[in-house]
């Protein structure tokens, strides 16, 4: 593996802090502009957004800094099917949701298709550094003309055998996702659900069975843990909850108190979302679509996604915490209000007095 710094400047990283690409939202175009320009490097998780909207976002971001930033796709997934019974179950179950919010009753959605294709022309030519996927391996033809734009190309591990995988694939470097981490497992081989190996555990594993610089993702929330991954043989990390609370994230605000409040005991596993594992904050909207007294009612991913989105909308500008999909990770307690710049500088600053306090430990030790 290279030294630290050599593996820094070979994915183009001004410094080991990634803040995590968060589709649905909470990575505002402000906020990966201010983690830019504090010294950290900002993503946009763009599968949900349109091509248009990706080319807007990423406008809106070279406008403001020269800095570089990444843009994240979900890999290009197979066509779900739900039988009638299940999709008539899975609208049941939350249609009582959409009566509390006055909403028009829910109905089977219809498959809104993959728009992983459709996004690729617009993430070559949104002027972004990295490329980067969740949920599987990046396609080759998709690797190769992203390099060709002198992108770097990462992927999205939860076991080592996917970190194998992506390298086989052409990744230029491999995110470890581990268990505390918030919102969907990337997982792609097995079920995402079991493979729930910790962050701590993970990485040094990682670390060694490839030969790409490894970036550490999951429960990390300050300098403190910043330090154990590249302890660990990480090249960085990559941050999602810690931003979440900053004043530029796009999170509504009862998302956002949900996690300042939250404790880390408090979060789940669930598909009652978006059909396919992720962790949040337990609500309502978790323990009965989910409920362990009656039969599965989730439709796979992206079905379910579509089937909750009109309410997670409506919940978010009413402030309903308990029909959002509060991710978050386990390190929640660690959240603060603050602007994403401040959480930049303490997570370096953090790191290098723990650095230092350790070193100090061990001369004292000698």
């Amino acid at each position: 593996m290279p030294a630290h710094s050599d593996s820094l400047a070979r994915l183009g990283l001004p410094s080991p802090i990634i803040q995590a690409p968060m589709a649905g939202g909470g990575d505002s175009a402000a906020l990966v502009v201010a983690v830019n320009e504090a010294g950290g490097f900002g993503f946009v998780g763009a599968a949900y957004l349109s091509p248009a909207q990706l080319t807007e976002r990423a406008r809106d971001i070279r406008s403001r800094t020269a800095r570089p930033f990444g843009v994240n796709l979900f890999a290009p997934q197979p066509e779900p099917t739900a039988s009638a019974t299940l999709t008539g179950a899975a609208v049941e179950r939350i249609a009582g949701f959409y009566a509390e919010l006055g909403l028009p009753a829910p109905s089977a959605p219809a498959y809104p298709g993959d728009g992983f294709a459709a996004l690729v022309p617009a993430m070559l030519d949104s002027g972004a550094a990295v490329f980067s996927v969740t949920f599987g391996p990046p396609p080759a033809e998709v690797t190769a003309a992203a390099k060709a734009r002198g992108m770097r190309v990462m992927g999205t591990a939860t076991t080592v055998a996917e970190a194998v995988a992506l390298e086989q694939a052409g990744v230029d470097a491999v995110i470890a996702q581990g268990a505390e981490a918030g919102g969907h497992r990337g997982g792609f081989i097995g079920d995402p659900a079991t493979n729930l190996i910790g962050t701590m555990a993970l990485v040094p594993q990682v670390v060694d069975a490839v030969s790409v610089p490894v970036i550490a993702s999951g429960g990390i929330m300050d300098g403190r843990g910043v330090a154990a991954a590249l302890a660990l043989g990480a090249t960085a990390v990559q941050l999602g909850t810690v931003f979440l609370t900053c004043d530029e994230a796009g999170i509504p605000d009862a998302h956002k108190q949900a996690i300042l409040s939250a404790t880390e005991d408090q979060t789940r596993l669930t598909r009652a979302f978006s059909g396919r594992p992720a962790r949040g904050i337990l609500n309502r909207v978790m323990t009965t679509v989910e409920a362990a007294d009656a039969p599965d009612a989730v439709l796979p991913f992206p079905l379910q996604n579509a089937l909750t989105r009109p309410l997670r909308t409506a919940a978010g500008q009413r402030g309903r915490a308990e029909f959002l999909s509060l991710w978050a990770g386990q390190g929640l307690r660690l959240a603060r209000p603050r602007p994403a710049a401040e959480v930049v500088a303490a997570l370096l600053d953090g790191c290098a007095a723990t650095v230092e306090r350790l070193a100090g430990a061990r001369l004292a030790g000698r």
